[in-house]
C-alpha cells in the first residue's frame, strides 16, 4: 500500500477506536492481512473492511453467539459505515502459528497441533446460530439452495469454457468427474459450525499453547471436513498463505507431519468413507471460486498455485491431496 493509503488505513483504524470510545489511538501498529485493514493496540485488535458489504458486522454478531472458549474473540466494539465497517476485539497474547512454525521443534509443532485439535473438535460441536446473516459468498462455490452442491461448479466450468485460450479438455475432464464423484456430497448445509479459513495465520500461538483463533469472517454452517479442506491446503502450500517477508522460510516440508497429527488427535475428521472425494469437490470448488473472480489462464502467472494449474495437477495424479493423505495411510 502507497503511503496514502497507509494514511487513509490509519485514519479509518483511529476513527474506529473513536466511535467505540476507546483508548490507543496514538500508538496503532499495522498487522498483516490479505482481506483487511488490521491494526493493533496496546489491549485491541482493530479491522476495517471496505468491501461494499457488512462482513464484520456479520463477524460480530456470530462471536458474541459463541461459547466463552479460551480461543474465541472477545469483541469488544462492532460499527461503522458500509465501505469501512470495523470490528474490534480484544487481543489475546502470541504471534501468528504460521510465524513461530519455523523456529519451533518438533515437540512444540506437536503440542500446537493438539491445542488445534481441541479447538476444532469444540467449534464443530456448536450449533449454528439462526439469527446470523447467511454468507453471500464463501472461499468455497457452493450454494445450499441449488438444485445439488455440486450445481453452481458445474455450471462455472461451462462458462470457462468460453474463455479464450483455456484448456478445454480439462474442463470437459473436470466437469465429467465432478458429474462422478458429487454424490459424495449430499448437502453442504450443517446445523453445526466450521471456522472456514483456519490457516495458521489464523491461530495465535504464545510459546507454549494456542491462545486464539482469529478472522471468524466464514465462519457458517457446513461439513466439518470444508476445515479440513482448507488445513490441507495451507499444508501444501504455506508460503502463499504467508506475508512475503515470511514466506521466504515457509516451507511445506515443515508441515508434513501435521496431517498425522491430526488423524490422531481428530479422528472424526477423516471418518467419511468418501472422503477423498469429498476433499476433491472441495478443492475443485475453491479453484473455481476464484476462477470465477479471475478466470484468465495462467500463461506463465501463478506456476502450480494458479487454480488452473492446482485443477490439472489433481486430474493428473491427486495432486496435493495424494502427496498429503497417501503416506499417512489414506486411501486415494
Amino acid at each position: 500500500m502507497d503511503s496514502q493509503g497507509d494514511r487513509l488505513a490509519l485514519v479509518r483504524a483511529k476513527r474506529a477506536l473513536l466511535k467505540a470510545k476507546l483508548p490507543g489511538a496514538e500508538s496503532l501498529t499495522r498487522a498483516s492481512s490479505t482481506r483487511n485493514e488490521v491494526y493493533l493496540s496496546p489491549d485491541h485488535v482493530i479491522r476495517v473492511n471496505k468491501q461494499p458489504s457488512h462482513r464484520l458486522r456479520r463477524e460480530a454478531m456470530l462471536c458474541r453467539e459463541l461459547p466463552n472458549y479460551k480461543w474465541t474473540p472477545k469483541v469488544v466494539a462492532y460499527g461503522g459505515d458500509v465501505g469501512a465497517d470495523f470490528l474490534i476485539v480484544k487481543r489475546q497474547p502470541g504471534i501468528n502459528l504460521s510465524t513461530a512454525w519455523p523456529h519451533m521443534t518438533p515437540k512444540l509443532r506437536r503440542r500446537a497441533v493438539r491445542f488445534l485439535a481441541a479447538g476444532l473438535q469444540g467449534l464443530h460441536e456448536i450449533e449454528t446460530p439462526v439469527n446470523i446473516p447467511r454468507i453471500d459468498t464463501s472461499p468455497h462455490l457452493f450454494d445450499a439452495t441449488a438444485i445439488t452442491p455440486t450445481t453452481p461448479m458445474l455450471v462455472a466450468i461451462d462458462k470457462l469454457k468460453k474463455v479464450e485460450g483455456v484448456d478445454k479438455a480439462m474442463l470437459s475432464d473436470l466437469h465429467q468427474l465432478v458429474q462422478e464423484i458429487g454424490s459424495a456430497l449430499p448437502s453442504v448445509s450443517r446445523r453445526t459450525l466450521i471456522h472456514g479459513d483456519l490457516t495458521f495465520e489464523n491461530i495465535l500461538w504464545d510459546g507454549e499453547r494456542v491462545t486464539a483463533f482469529v478472522d471468524f469472517e466464514w465462519c457458517r454452517g457446513a461439513p466439518r471436513d470444508l476445515d479440513l479442506d482448507v488445513l490441507l491446503r495451507f499444508c501444501a502450500f504455506p508460503q502463499a498463505h504467508v506475508p512475503e517477508a515470511l514466506s521466504r522460510i515457509t516451507r511445506p516440508e515443515d508441515y508434513r507431519d501435521v496431517v498425522g497429527w491430526l488423524m490422531e488427535d481428530v479422528p472424526e475428521l477423516f471418518s467419511h468413507e468418501r472422503l477423498y472425494d469429498r476433499l476433491r469437490l472441495f478443492a475443485f470448488s475453491y479453484d473455481l471460486q476464484e476462477l470465477s473472480v479471475d478466470p484468465r489462464p495462467p500463461h506463465g502467472r501463478g506456476g502450480p498455485l494458479h487454480p488452473y494449474n492446482r485443477i490439472r495437477s489433481m486430474l493428473g495424479s491427486g495432486g496435493y491431496l495424494e502427496e498429503l493423505l497417501a503416506p499417512n495411510g489414506l486411501r486415494v
